[in-house]
């Protein structure tokens, strides 16, 4: 959207502004509405998905036969599995509306919504064949590689149509209903405008309106002639929609604009201004004749609390088995080299500020857990030469697999703090409660961004508490991966623990 001419339509001090917008690239923006109509581009993006998955389940299982079992010929029967699986998968993308046009401008979530997608589908495969006992019948070799082949290619179609979608919406070639705006002065450049151009409106006119004269008791009367002139226009140009950009303190203003309007027979709609609208980006709801806007949401939703526990209780698991050597090593040793409990129990404040009891190998000779507790320091006296190697190493956390069995824990989160450090902190850190929002982590993303050890100072624990906020605010099962990942390559040569 370009404006073409703001021109006053009165003297310079008049309370209204018509400005006349051209379309962005007509001849360009025209082809594209004429080819590429907004169904026809979703209908394409899920023909494209089932076309890539059934290629590369043919793919794949041609190239394995062909390169390690070519007495095995069969191709048909993974040809019609592939054909199975790109049914589910359009259908299950579908209903998540992931075709939607719309969607196709946020390709960070679009790839979590396909790989989430991917692989929830490839889960419950193997589970339909192993309870029907056809998994011997399989290439291992054919399903992996599938698995791995085709989200790599459908991440790039995925890709190649979000850079399409995008640069139409840019330039309003999906464009296709007509409206016109009344907007208050400094509003007709914010993200709302640009928004209802970039997502099928195709804004003609605005009537731009001075915010001092959006206060007058006379209103309608000093902008009557401009109004009606407007109206005019609408009519005479077949407009559909009718956009009110005005701040929603002019409430009387916006009821008496709004009324003048209903000698037009089209939708009129408030959009809401940049102070509202960081109040209504999650859902509204009615309770009987009240409407209720949610301005803040729970952390992780039930369906994403439900993944999050999953994927602790695999993950904690897999530890357990990975690891129960070097555990019943580190038991033995600490026994064998000093006397004392094995394992070391504190108490922490968990999710929601509950209270449990934190497992950990023993590494000192005190086992501190009260009102006045010291954390650990360089060269700390209290730590057994055992206990220093297993601080290092982080092999002193391992127990804590069995606080996320129990759900006290997950496997990333802001770590836990002793509960005296709570009451510390609480009191000069104002967002520090709001760690609390989740579960305690066994590592987090705090800790593979450097903040790993002893907190010397506040300013280093209020920069703790802000990647922690950060954390919880940008929550997904990917990131979980992502710092575990990270966790697992730093742990051995981070030299902050100690």
């Amino acid at each position: 959207m370009t404006i073409a001419s703001a021109r006053p339509t009165s003297a310079a001090d008049s309370p209204v502004e018509i400005h006349v917008l051209d379309e962005a690239n007509p001849a360009r923006a025209s082809l594209v509405v004429r080819w590429w109509r907004p169904k026809i581009v979703e209908l394409l993006a899920l023909v494209a998905d089932a076309i890539i998955i059934v290629a590369s389940g043919a793919g794949c299982a041609a190239g394995y036969q062909i390169y390690a079992r070519p007495e095995h010929d069969q191709l048909d029967v993974y040809t019609a599995l592939s054909l199975l699986v790109a049914l589910n998968f359009v259908l299950l993308i579908k209903v998540q509306h992931g075709y939607a046009l719309r969607n196709f401008t946020d390709l960070p979530r679009l790839f979590k919504k396909t790989l989430a997608t991917w692989t929830a589908l490839f889960g419950a495969l193997i589970v339909i064949t192993f309870a029907i006992k056809a998994s011997s019948q399989i290439s291992r070799g054919t399903i992996i590689s599938f698995y791995l082949v085709a989200p790599v290619l459908l991440l790039l179609a995925k890709a190649a149509i979000a850079r399409f979608v995008t640069t139409a919406l840019r330039n309003g070639a999906f464009a296709r209903r007509r409206a016109v705006a009344i907007a208050e002065r400094g509003l007709i450049s914010s993200e709302a405008m640009a928004g209802l151009t970039q997502h099928g409106y195709r804004i003609t006119r605005v009537m731009e309106l001075r915010p001092e004269c959006l206060t007058l008791s006379s209103l309608i009367p000093s902008i009557g002639p401009r109004l009606d002139d407007f109206i005019a226009y609408a009519r005479e140009n077949q407009i559909e929609q009718v956009f009110l950009l005005l701040r929603w303190d002019h409430w009387h203003a916006i009821d008496k604009i709004a009324d003048a309007l209903r000698i037009l027979p089209v939708p009129v709609n408030l959009v809401s201004d940049p102070d509202v609208s960081r109040f209504l980006r999650y859902p509204v709801t009615t309770a009987g004749s009240s409407m209720i806007a949610e301005i803040r949401r729970a952390p992780i939703s039930r369906q994403e609390q439900a993944l999050k526990r999953t994927f602790d209780l695999i993950g904690a698991s897999l530890g357990l088995l990975v690891f129960a050597p070097v555990m019943l090593m580190t038991a033995i040793l600490i026994k064998c080299t000093s006397n004392g409990p094995v394992l070391f129990r504190q108490t922490r404040n968990g999710f929601n500020g509950r209270a449990f009891k934190i497992y950990k190998f023993r590494t000192m000779r005190v086992l501190e857990d009260g009102p006045i507790i010291l954390q650990a320091r360089r060269d700390d006296p209290r730590v057994t030469p055992v206990g220093k190697w297993l601080r290092k190493t982080s092999i002193d956390e391992l127990p804590q697999l069995f606080n996320v069995l129990q759900g006290d824990m997950s496997l990333v989160g802001p770590r836990p703090h002793a509960a005296a450090h709570n009451s510390e902190y609480e009191q000069v850190i104002s967002n520090y409660a709001f760690r609390q929002h989740v579960k305690p982590g066994i590592t987090g993303w705090a800790q593979v961004n450097g903040y790993r050890g002893e907190t010397l100072t506040v300013g280093m624990m209020k920069s703790r508490v802000d990647l922690d906020l950060w954390y919880i605010n940008n929550w997904s099962i990917w990131l979980d991966a992502k710092i575990i990942l990270r966790t697992v390559v730093q742990v051995t040569r981070d030299p902050v623990a100690y």
